[in-house]
């Protein structure tokens, strides 16, 4: 009888089998047990039931169980549906789902009943034993753009997991937040399965505190997600702004449990679209459910999945092995070391960015043996966008306020905007400047590092604004300033930061603009994505390659990973947000940063990367940590043609 159901229903428009029902629930951000998978699939019309229940489901729902799945309310809407024509009622020829399921086998029903008491069948996970892990250091060059300078003075799988007899160290790394403190993140916590994406059996509790608020803004009637999107600001003029991503105003944080759950989702949800455009992935519990087969070539199939990595270990023989999540479980990925350009690419991988694996499962479907990685990155075919004029000026990490803040520098620097350099050249530049973007630290702050009042000449960090807003008056009043905040800024320390308080914005003049870190914005037809940078500390700390002196390949990093902060919980506090406004999309022309007080500047792919250096002299505390600065060095860029020349004014 069965058998005859399933043909019935295969002679359909719409049918879905268990990863179609799985993919499109995630799609949609929520989880769904196998039990209720199966009743949809049972359905006469799997699809418009699916359809039915997403779009009636309550918002609060963690995981859509079986007693979601409501039959007679699906029957009553479609029976109205068919039943009027001309305002006549007719009867309805189409069996329902409650009559199909009732023609069924009396057998047949019993067990599926019986399964609908029975509770999820936990991921197979491959048992491995710790050891002590090591460390792989590889090497990157990341070529500068050489630039000109003005002064202002003038695969095998055929085995098991079993038999694979390395060990691993058992000290997993822990992305999870704290929930009573948004910013901090605890270390050495093992981290359960799914632990991005919160526990797949909430208690009664936890699903009384899912109610607080919606786990997702849905578009009810679409099998898509999106991120609830904020307004784009529109500033008109001589030189137009639109601001087109900003947390400033949007910002929902306060630090419950629910929220760090929405953060992830979203972060893995975008990030996974990004990576199916380009792979077909299937979800990570389809991998436990799977009977795997061999093909012609008596090789094991390969498989392609998406997750997030929550752990990255190195066993005794050399190998890696990843530890992947998505919103269905979590899977084991290994990494042989005789593969060395995916081994090298492997040694990059930071924990909590998302990354595509395509490879084969062993026998026992406990480990996937990866043939091929995927980052999100860059298209190739990305266009860079054409038609502006003038140009743009990107500063960072002025320092108004420090004892080492080079004014006699900053003061020719603000001749130059105005047109007053003894050099020609220059002041065929600045006639030619439309724009100022300082991408943080306008100034030096109160209490960032320690002894640092003894290195300040303004104590007041409102006395150092209010200086900072009068040198900005000294910029002409066509030039259009767009200021971003740093860590040494007042406003939070937890990432994405508001843009400064009115307070502070009322003392600047009228053609500076104010945004948030991160902040996408559009100059005249050109988007630059600018952010502070504090992220490139982990990325020095992480990935082999990468370092102060370069700061552009940090940069690098960041774009291929479409994120500008990708671990959680290390030195750059999040704020975990509904939206995670560190995701780069769209793919922007320029990316500006500052933080690290050096100067770079690179291309990939038609994105210009700029890390403008800074307008302080080393301080005490720079010394200490061996942090060379490149101060009064200024990346003009042409909006036209994306040419940059580096102006000194030192």
């Amino acid at each position: 009888m069965l058998v005859a159901i399933k043909s019935g229903r295969e002679s359909q428009v719409g049918i879905m089998n268990e990863i179609d029902i799985v993919r499109a629930v995630i799609e949609e951000g929520y989880q769904i047990s196998p039990q209720a998978v199966e009743l949809i699939k049972l359905s006469n019309s799997p699809e418009n039931l699916l359809k039915y229940i997403l779009a009636t489901i309550d918002d609060c729902v963690f995981v859509i169980e079986p007693e979601h799945v409501d039959l007679q309310g699906f029957e009553a809407s479609t029976t109205v549906s068919g039943r009027v024509a001309n305002n006549v009622f007719t009867p309805v020829s189409e069996p329902t789902s409650e009559q199909t399921l009732k023609s069924a086998n009396p057998d047949t029903m019993k067990v599926f009943d019986s399964a609908l008491d029975v509770s999820e069948e936990p991921g197979l996970i491959p048992s491995v034993e710790p050891e002590v892990v090591s460390a792989v250091e590889v090497s990157d060059s990341n070529p500068e753009i050489e630039l000109e300078i003005l002064s202002s003075q003038g695969s095998n799988s055929d085995f098991d997991s079993d038999s694979i007899h390395d060990t691993v160290h058992g000290a997993a790394h822990s992305s999870f937040p704290n929930p009573l403190s948004p910013s901090v993140s605890p270390k050495n916590v093992e981290r359960p399965a799914s632990s991005f994406f919160g526990n797949t059996n909430p208690s009664s509790a936890s699903k009384n505190a899912l109610r607080i608020d919606s786990l997702f803004s849905n578009q009810k009637n679409s099998f898509s997600s999106s991120s609830r999107d904020e307004g784009v600001r529109y500033l008109p003029g001589r030189n137009p702004v639109a601001v087109l991503s900003d947390i400033t105003g949007h910002s929902t944080c306060v630090g419950e449990y629910i929220q760090f759950v929405q953060y992830f989702r979203d972060r893995y949800s975008r990030l996974s679209e990004i990576l199916r455009g380009r792979m077909n992935a299937r979800p990570i519990e389809s991998l436990k459910r799977r009977s795997f087969r061999r093909g012609s070539d008596g090789g094991t199939e390969e498989l392609s999945i998406i997750g997030m990595v929550s752990d990255i270990n190195t066993t005794t023989n050399g190998h890696k092995i990843l530890s992947l999540e998505d919103p269905t479980g979590s899977f084991s990925v290994l990494i042989r070391n005789s593969d060395k350009e995916l081994f090298e690419l492997a040694s990059r991988l930071l924990l909590d960015e998302v990354i595509g694996v395509t490879g084969s499962v062993t026998n026992d479907g406990n480990l996937m043996l990866a043939t091929k990685l995927l980052q999100p990155d860059v298209p190739n075919s990305v266009q860079r966008r054409t038609g502006s004029h003038g140009k743009v000026v990107l500063i960072s990490d002025v320092h108004v306020g420090s004892s080492q803040f080079l004014e006699d520098s900053w003061l020719d620097f603000l001749d130059f905007l105005k047109g007053e350099s003894d050099s020609e050249e220059m002041q065929e530049i600045a006639a030619q400047v439309r724009y100022l973007v300082v991408a943080g630290d306008l100034v030096d702050g109160i209490g960032i590092y320690p002894d640092q009042e003894m290195e300040l000449d303004i104590l007041d960090v409102y006395e150092q604004y209010r200086k900072a807003a009068e040198y900005f008056r000294e910029v002409p009043e066509h030039i259009h300033v767009i200021i971003s905040p740093g860590n040494h800024d007042a406003v939070r320390q937890a990432e994405p930061q508001p843009a400064l308080p009115e307070r502070i914005c009322a003392d600047f003049p009228e053609n500076v603009t104010f945004v948030g870190n991160p902040a996408l914005v559009d100059l005249d037809g050109v988007q630059i994505l600018i952010y502070h940078g504090r992220s490139i500390d982990d990325l020095v700390a992480s990935v082999p390659g990468v370092s102060y002196q370069e700061p552009a390949g940090a940069v690098l990093e960041m774009l291929k990973r479409r994120h500008l902060a990708p671990t959680y919980g290390s030195r750059v506090s999040i704020s975990p947000e509904k939206k995670d406004y560190f995701i780069i999309d769209p793919v922007p022309d320029i990316i500006h940063t500052g933080h690290v007080h050096t100067l770079g500047v690179q291309r990939y792919k038609n994105v210009l990367l700029v890390n403008s250096g800074t307008w302080q002299a080393q301080t005490e505390f720079q010394k200490r940590v061996n942090l060379m600065p490149m101060p009064a060095r200024v990346p003009v860029v042409d909006l036209a043609d994306f040419d940059v020349k580096i102006l000194a004014f030192d």
